[in-house]
Order: C-alpha cells, then structure tokens, then sequence
C-alpha cells in the first residue's frame, strides 16, 4: 500500500515547509486508496465526467460556493480582479469565474534579464537533466519524457535537458503565462484520460502523466532556447483552454488557463540553455515540492 503521508512543499517566503490542505482530499483517498476506488477511479477519470462537473462551476447557483471557499483556504483576495460587471457583494457570477480569476499586474511580478520565471502559482518539481530513467518523487511514479511528448521529431531536442513540473490545486491562480518572449512552433493535443495529479493519486497510478489528456506546444524563446511545454488535464478540469493568438508571444504573457479543477504544466528544455534552481533541485531530491508564485525565479539561462 503506498504511503498517504501529508502532502508538505516548501514555501520560500516563509522559509517553511507547509503541509498541503487537500481539496476534496476525501475522495481521491476513496479512489486511489481502496480496491473499490481503483475500479472506480477510470470511470471517474472519463472526460465527460469532468466535462460534467466543469459544466456546474458555470451554473448561477455554482457562485454559492465562493465565499465559503475563500475563507477555508485563506485566499488572499487583495491580489485578484473581480468580474468585470458584478457588483461588489458578488465579485463573481459562477464558481468558474472566481476559479479563473485574473491577477492584478502587481501582485505577479516577472522576473527580468537572464533569469527564468515560474509561469503560473504552482508547487515545483525541476531536475536538472531529465530523461526516461528519472523517476518523480513519489512512490510508484515514472516519469517518461519521451511518452509524455510522444513526438519523433522533438522528443530528440530536449533529450538531457532541464525540466519542471508545476502543480496547480484548485486555490490556486489557475492561469498560466510565457516565461520570455518568442514564437511558437508547433502545437498538438493528446487524448487522454483525466485521472487527478494529486500525489495521493500519483502514488497508486505511476502512469497519470503519460495517459491523462495533453497539450502540447514547442516553444522557441529568445533566452532559453526551445521548451516543450506540456499542459496535463486532470480529474474535474472542464477544459484546457488557449487565450493566447498569433505566432509570437512576450515575456509574461498569458498563455492560457485551467477551468476548474487542478492540474498540470511540465516544461522540458534544451541541454545547456538554462539551469534549475540548485536549491529546487535538492528539494526536489528529496520529494519536497517547492511553491512559487508566478513570475518569481525558478531558474537561469546559461
């Protein structure tokens, strides 16, 4: 039976290491804890489920559950824009609309010059070279670059190269942003399930990441070189949705956006066009995922 410890990350604002609160933490215990639940669990993890469930966040009476939510988890409310249109005794209209809020341009600061920032509030995971051997810091999970790609032509590129993986939970800001100016060349979905990405989850099923659904898109920025970055569906995300158009995008940009639920972002790089945080690293080593808000240093070109 795999261990269901707390979920702990490191939290360099505080310099402490944070035990996670687990949103709906009952049910992936119940899904990936017990042999009823591992049966469960594919049913679950269809897309129309969570095509479902997404499609309530959306529903008038769905907003109900904001406040209660806010207050639970602590969300600092200071560092995020209402709805545009509502009033100020319901900042947002549905769940969904408060889960994709948007930041304010002060509160998500980029990181400038050489330096490589996170491009979403999330728990890190980096490795310094990452190939197919490398396993993710949790127990029973293997984490296959080349799977996770599924691309003859690019998985050569970041072969060795470095890499993170940023998990976002539902408290999180759910939007996700260019770490460097650049362009895009070339995109692709991967069909999937949508099994969820909590540790719990990875600790029973060490194939989350290569069958859960995917979006891929290659990269070419002016300071790292080229990045297969990789957004990862998960249980009771509605849709991975693309906000960003056009070809050439700038530092800090938005990319696109989660709608509700948690999820993924994985990032490979090139050999020697950028170095993770040797601290992350460490972390990393020993199973401990470190938080970064967007926009904060979690690497350097060179």
């Amino acid at each position: 039976m795999p261990d269901l410890a707390p979920i702990r990350y490191y939290d360099p604002e505080t310099d402490a290491v944070v035990e996670e609160q687990v949103y709906g933490g009952s049910m992936v215990r119940a899904l990936y804890g017990t042999l009823p639940g591992r049966l469960l669990s594919s049913l679950v993890a269809a897309p129309p489920v969570s095509r479902l469930y997404g499609w309530l966040q959306d529903r008038p009476g769905s907003a109900k559950k904001v406040a209660p939510f806010i207050d639970r988890f602590g969300i600092k409310m200071d560092d995020f824009l209402p709805q545009p249109g509502q009033p100020p005794e319901q900042p947002y209209a549905t769940f969904n609309e408060f889960f994709t809020r948007r930041v304010t341009d002060a509160a998500r600061p980029f990181v400038e010059g050489e330096r490589f920032p996170a491009p979403c509030d999330a728990r890190y995971f980096a490795y310094t070279a990452l190939d197919d051997s490398v396993r993710v810091p949790v127990k029973g999970s293997l984490f296959e670059a080349s799977a996770l790609v599924r691309s003859e032509r690019w998985n050569p590129v970041f072969e060795n190269g470095p890499a993170f993986i940023a998990r976002l939970c539902p408290v999180d800001y759910h939007r996700f942003h260019y770490p460097d100016d650049g362009k895009v060349l070339a995109n692709w979905r991967i069909p999937g399930a949508l099994h969820s990405v909590n540790p719990w989850a990875l600790a029973f099923r060490g194939d989350i990441f290569m069958v859960n659904e995917r979006q891929v898109t290659i990269l070419d920025t002016e300071r790292f070189g080229k990045l297969a970055w990789v957004e990862v569906g998960a249980t009771c995300v509605g849709r991975i949705l693309q906000t960003h158009e056009g070809p050439t995008f700038c530092r800090g940009e938005e990319k696109g956006m989660f709608l509700f639920g948690g999820s993924t972002v994985i990032v490979l790089g090139e050999r020697g066009r950028w170095q993770v945080d040797s601290g992350i690293v460490e972390r990393t080593n020993d199973g401990i995922e470190t938080y970064l808000r967007m926009g904060q240093a979690l690497g350097a070109a060179g």
